[in-house]
């Protein structure tokens, strides 16, 4: 895989290099797909998600400027626990959508301090089309110990991101769909629209146009984003 100028490129790791490292018990390979496609087929050794609010417990009310839509830390340790990942664990997630649930969870356990955490670039689909191993067995039991550390500056509150709103040295990148950014799409949204002065570029736009849906290079990624404004002299929040 050609890795040569993204910034991180050890966040990103190919077939070759997970399917040699299928055996280490130190890894915990996590399928972010719905649990009962996990249970048609899944990566040898993937361990699957029974539960998906990890994103944000069900019923979990409070002030949205004050908490993450991230689920409470005790939910969070119970959940990692359960499949396997403790603090000393390397995570690689994957999934069958161009990596839109495989990313959102690398940034959760990036959220809660867990930096160990790589993401399978092209997923289940180019997993399973270069005829790699795969499993219906669910991944063997660990005991492990999660311990929560939330970082809080992998988060934009609302009240910073009304702050600064018109501050020429942030760029609030809109990475939602064509008809969420245009507002012809509210998705059951009381209000449509976009934020003042934001720009533009779905997630899309940053994956390729194939059936493997992989992350494009870094030199068209850094041109697309310069073509917008949002470039590294920036602060970017992306919405």
């Amino acid at each position: 895989m050609t890795t040569q100028g993204y910034a991180k490129p050890d966040i990103l790791v190919d077939g070759d290099w997970l399917e040699a490292r299928l055996d280490n018990s130190d890894i915990r390979i996590v399928d972010c797909d719905p649990y009962d496609a996990y249970g048609r087929a899944h990566i040898k050794g993937a361990v699957g998600i029974p539960v998906h609010h990890y994103i944000k417990e069900p019923g979990y009310d409070s002030d949205p400027r004050e908490n993450p839509l991230v689920a409470p830390p005790d939910t969070m340790k119970e959940l990692m626990e359960r499949m396997g990942i403790g603090d000393d664990t390397l995570v690689v997630s994957y999934d069958s959508n161009g990596g839109l649930w495989s990313t959102r969870f690398w940034w959760v356990l990036n959220y809660y301090g867990h930096t160990n955490v790589k993401v399978l670039n092209g997923g289940w689909k180019k997993w399973y089309d270069e005829g790699r191993p795969t499993s219906i067995s669910a991944a063997a039991d660990a005991d492990v110990t999660f311990t929560p550390r939330a970082n809080d500056n992998l988060v934009c509150t609302l009240d910073y991101g009304v702050a600064n709103v018109g501050n020429d040295d942030i760029v609030f990148l809109d990475v939602r769909s064509d008809g969420e950014w245009d507002g012809s799409n509210s998705r059951g949204n009381a209000r449509a629209g976009r934020i003042p002065g934001a720009v533009h570029l779905e997630w899309l736009n940053f994956i390729t146009d194939d059936s493997h849906q992989t992350i494009k290079p870094a030199d068209e990624l850094r041109a697309m984003l310069a073509n917008v404004g949002a470039t590294p002299e920036k602060e970017i929040i992306t919405y």
